[in-house]
């Protein structure tokens, strides 16, 4: 008994497999799906958390402080080691 079901369904599956969409069956579900793409776009900007001007703020000068401090430490240790490179050379 499961066999001729697993049988039909496997036989079904195969058959939706085998029909064919019209030309204008395709343009509409294509047409279909850009409009689900932007409702579910829509749908989701509607669940994003904007910050506020003060956290954008915040974080701004957090990350400009940031890449200065990764600067200086950047130019010193390139001072370092190329002194050190010039001192091994002897140049």
């Amino acid at each position: 008994m499961a066999d001729k079901k697993a049988a039909n369904t496997a036989a079904q599956a195969q058959s939706d497999k085998t029909k064919k969409t019209s030309f204008f069956g395709k343009v509409k579900n294509f047409f279909k799906g850009i409009g689900k793409y932007f409702k579910d776009t829509k749908g989701e900007l509607k669940k994003v958390v904007w910050p506020s001007k003060s956290d954008v703020k915040t974080n701004t000068v957090t990350v400009i402080v940031v890449v200065l401090i990764a600067a200086v430490v950047l130019i010193l240790l390139d001072l370092i080691f190329g002194g050190a490179i010039h001192l091994m050379i002897g140049a």
